[in-house]
């Protein structure tokens, strides 16, 4: 028989059994489902505390150094301390930028509290905060009124601004919720001088120029203090105190020289206005290190104020333009054009071309009859074309020095065939000119010339005078450079050395030879042949009373298809040429008031700039040549 529970089992049996066994059967069946019962609380006690075991070792060996950690972070309090930027000095420790103590007003959103714990409403703040730190009300306000816990207010105080708000926060007996924060500001005492180059400090990093690329080294590194602190957050004197102080940035000792950059930016700017010009600048190099001394462009920034419009024509048009139009002119005028523009370089670039034919034996300064201008010159067989001189009658029978101080572009195109395109090519990768000099300054440009497969004869001999590629200003003078050291290509140097203010450790960035592109003899047969150029021919203009100068003027035609560009005339000078000291090169975009040739308008720019330049370094020289005599191209 089958039954369907154990109840009704217990049932039957009782039925079954005689009366007097029912009570002790049911004593039994009680104890039965006593000691169940037992037995499963006993379990569930054992699994509860199984489960409390295994957690308690999570949170000890798993979660333990996490919770640890949030534990002595809601113990401590930690403090930043802030780093001091580092010092920017010209060659001669002038001061270019310079940070000072200022601060920082934040508040903490929703809780600006009166003594009497009451809030502190918007406007109230709003109304004190517009009139002390000369802000709109209405942005303020809107301000305020965000999302976030905390609001910045001002950055970069100075302290009698800071010293006004601490006495409204008095006088409207503020308790809590406005902080005042050590920050440091970021100043140009020379606000215009080497903008280019210098670059600005922006919100937390250095912005453009040398504030940008070496914004490393300026920065430092924050330091810190850490305090125990009580369950009401207030710091317990001497528990566990940490103080870990901050590593001020380093200084940094440029090679630009306050003097010669002004000096060099007063003259170009003068250029500017007497030409007509559309813009232009100067570089300043030492030749035997690369040391930059200048480089100026035009127009400059007030570093002070970088984000104004720095032209009439801009400021005119400032209101009307989009943010994105905004952004564009703002980069373009904080643009260091002589390293980030490219530019062809005209018949300043002969004295490469001359020096690549002297060091391969190619060609000798002063043999008779060498080369030969009959003013048009045919180039490429039958599918070629005709190149004109840019003189308008022919030169006849040249030497190569004839060739370099007349500018004669036939002759050139000549000594550019006997050289050939490998050898060109070869030349071009050994002054870096293919790439970039290599300066730590952003935005360098590389040089853009003609595919190695593609460049045909006509190519090569556009190529050969200065036409129909593109270098920086930087490059030009750099190989120039390399042409009268010796032979030496010296990378651009802009910092001379670092200082560590805490420690007064000095690092010396030393000169760069990058290699040796020319001998010293083919160096010396370049030297004499610019001074012949300034003696003799296109560059008397360039002529400094008392000082021997050697130079060659540049003049290149407007872009294919772009007359409206207008032409680039130029000047490079060495000085004294004996030994030469200073390398100056002067290039005007778009000259036109008059001529355009660079003997004519770029030519007395240099001569202005090294009569100014040179007794300031304390440079003499030994040989001089006087010129009465004028010269075009």
């Amino acid at each position: 028989m089958l039954f369907k529970d154990t109840k009704e089992v217990i049932i039957i049996a009782k039925k079954r059994m005689p009366k007097k066994s029912k009570k002790a059967i049911n004593a039994s069946i009680q104890k039965q489902i006593c000691n169940t019962r037992s037995l499963f609380l006993l379990f569930a006690f054992f699994l509860a505390f199984l489960v409390l075991l295994v957690r308690i070792g999570y949170i000890q060996f798993v979660k333990g150094a996490e919770y640890k950690q949030n534990a002595y972070k809601q113990q401590t309090t930690s403090q930043i301390l802030a780093s001091k930027r580092g010092t920017i000095y010209d060659a001669t420790n002038k001061i270019l930028a310079i940070s000072s103590n200022v601060d920082t007003v934040t508040i903490n959103n929703g809780k600006v509290f009166y003594n009497d714990k009451s809030a502190v409403p918007k406007e109230v703040l709003a109304e004190g905060f517009s009139e002390i730190f000369s802000l709109e009300y209405n942005e303020v306000m809107e301000n305020l009124n965000s999302n976030s816990s905390i609001i910045t207010i001002a950055r970069r105080v100075d302290k009698d601004v800071v010293d006004k708000l601490k006495a409204w926060i008095s006088d409207n007996n503020i308790a809590s919720g406005i902080n005042i924060d050590e920050d440091s500001k970021r100043s140009y005492p020379y606000n215009n001088v080497a903008s280019n180059i210098i670059g600005f400090y922006g919100t937390d990093t250095g912005i453009d120029g040398i504030e940008n690329s070496w914004n490393d080294e300026l920065s430092g590194t924050p330091g810190r203090v850490v305090t125990s602190t009580n369950v009401n957050k207030q710091a317990i004197s001497g528990e566990n105190e940490q103080y870990i102080p901050p590593q001020n940035g380093k200084d940094l000792y440029l090679t630009i020289d306050a003097e010669v950059q002004q000096i060099s930016e007063n003259c170009l700017s003068q250029a500017i206005t007497d030409n007509n010009a559309d813009g232009g600048c100067v570089i300043v190099m030492k030749p035997s290190t690369g040391d930059l001394l200048a480089v100026a462009s035009y127009p400059t920034y007030n570093l002070n104020d970088p984000y104004t419009p720095n032209t009439p024509e801009l400021q005119e048009v400032w209101d009307t333009l989009s943010q994105e139009d905004k952004n564009k002119a703002l980069f373009q005028m904080w643009r260091n054009k002589p390293i980030s523009d490219g530019y062809k370089p005209g018949s300043t670039f002969k004295i490469i071309v001359s020096a690549i034919g002297l060091e391969e034996n190619i060609v000798e300064t002063d043999t008779p009859g060498d080369f030969t201008c009959n003013h048009t010159y045919h180039v490429g067989g039958a599918n070629g074309t005709d190149i004109n001189c840019w003189a308008k009658v022919a030169h006849g029978p040249l030497t190569l020095r004839k060739a370099l101080e007349n500018s004669c572009n036939p002759a050139f195109i000549q000594l550019g065939q006997r050289i050939g395109k490998q050898l060109f090519y070869k030349y071009l990768q050994g002054f870096e000119l293919l790439g970039k000099t290599g300066v730590r300054l952003p935005g360098e440009a590389s040089g853009y010339f003609f595919d190695y497969d593609k460049c045909n004869a006509v190519e090569l001999a556009t190529m050969s005078f200065g036409e129909n590629f593109t270098i920086t200003p930087l490059q030009l003078i750099t190989s120039v450079c390399a042409c009268v050291n010796g032979g030496d290509l010296m990378q651009p140097r802009i910092v001379s050395k670092m200082v560590n203010p805490d420690t007064g450790i000095v690092t010396e960035i030393e000169p760069v030879k990058v290699r040796q592109v020319i001998s010293k003899s083919t160096s010396d047969k370049i030297k004499d042949m610019m001074a012949s150029v300034v003696k003799d021919g296109t560059g008397k203009n360039a002529a400094v009373p008392g000082y021997s100068v050697g130079g060659k003027s540049g003049t290149s035609e407007p872009p294919v298809g772009k007359p409206e560009e207008g032409y680039t005339a130029s000047f490079v000078a060495i000085s004294p040429v004996e030994n030469p000291e200073v390398a100056v090169l002067v290039v005007l975009k778009n000259p036109s008031s008059g001529s355009h040739q660079g003997g004519t308008v770029c030519a007395p720019v240099v001569s202005n700039i090294l009569s100014q330049v040179l007794p300031h370094l304390g440079i003499t020289s030994t040989i001089t040549y006087e010129n009465t005599d004028k010269a075009a191209n």
